[in-house]
């Protein structure tokens, strides 16, 4: 059940672009023999559009924050691990420009699950008597 849909595929679109940028760095961190903390980005950063996905077919609107309150979650987890990469400079690499994306995730989920819970607040509100 898509609350905003005009944001909802927004940050569809953004996720899984975000989620190919964390494959192209996981794969350049790989060949820099940086295996364990790749791996943690991975997942993480895939995680955040595999829940958006799952959040287009929800059951409910309940399911719909649920859902993107995972994605929201995930991107928090990728954001840590990239400002640890960034910070540690454990591998020579960039990721100021994936950390600001990052962020936008944020920002752009938690907006959505705001509205959606305002909108779902509001409707179950009872109707005062006239």
């Amino acid at each position: 059940m898509r609350s905003d849909t005009r944001g909802a595929n927004a940050v569809l679109d953004k996720s899984y672009a975000f989620a190919l940028e964390v494959v192209q760095v996981y794969k350049a961190m790989t060949e820099k023999k940086e295996y364990v903390l790749s791996k943690q980005l991975l997942r993480s950063g895939t995680s955040i559009g595999a829940n958006v996905e799952e959040a287009q077919a929800a059951q409910s609107t309940k399911d719909f924050v649920n859902k993107l309150s995972i994605a929201c979650k995930e991107a928090r987890e990728t954001r840590y691990w990239l400002r640890l990469l960034d910070q540690s400079q454990l591998c020579a690499l960039n990721f100021v420009p994936l950390l600001e994306r990052a962020e936008e995730l944020i920002g752009i989920l938690n907006s959505i699950i705001k509205t959606t819970t305002e909108r779902q607040s509001a409707a179950l509100k009872p109707i005062p008597n006239s």
